[in-house]
């Protein structure tokens, strides 16, 4: 084998005529960032708000009421209840609390234990058939 020994290379010329070169998409730049308090949208080029410690124990509980019933939108029909993922939730978070013992700010510290302390008595209505 000699040292000048060349590759191959293919063309997909499939939908385009034979002068024509293949056009690379470039990706759009966002000029100025959306503020840190704009609320989140679907768009992947907008960056999201940082993840805290209380923005992660507000999404696991409100994952756990909507799994108990409770509806985000009044507008819009409740979501179907499954009461065992909604207290594996609550479990979780209740590791977490455990594990994280010692380590949390005040708020931190404050954030959890409240929102447990709501999970469990939604939860407690909601295995009792008693509303709230």
């Amino acid at each position: 084998m000699s040292e000048e020994e060349q590759g191959f290379v293919v063309r997909d010329k499939r939908g385009r005529s034979s002068e024509e070169e293949p056009t690379v998409p470039k990706p759009e730049i966002s000029e100025a960032p959306e503020p840190q308090d704009a609320p989140a949208s679907s768009d992947p080029a907008i960056p999201m708000p940082p993840l805290t410690f209380a923005s992660f124990v507000f999404s696991l509980g409100t994952s756990s009421l909507m799994l108990m019933g409770e509806s985000l939108d009044p507008q819009q029909a409740s979501p179907p209840v499954n009461l065992p993922q909604a207290k594996e939730i609550i479990d979780i978070l209740s590791m977490l609390e455990e594990k994280t013992k010692g380590n949390l700010s005040t708020e931190e510290a404050s954030v959890i234990g409240d929102m447990l302390y709501t999970l469990r008595m939604k939860y407690v209505s909601a295995t009792s058939g008693v509303s709230s």
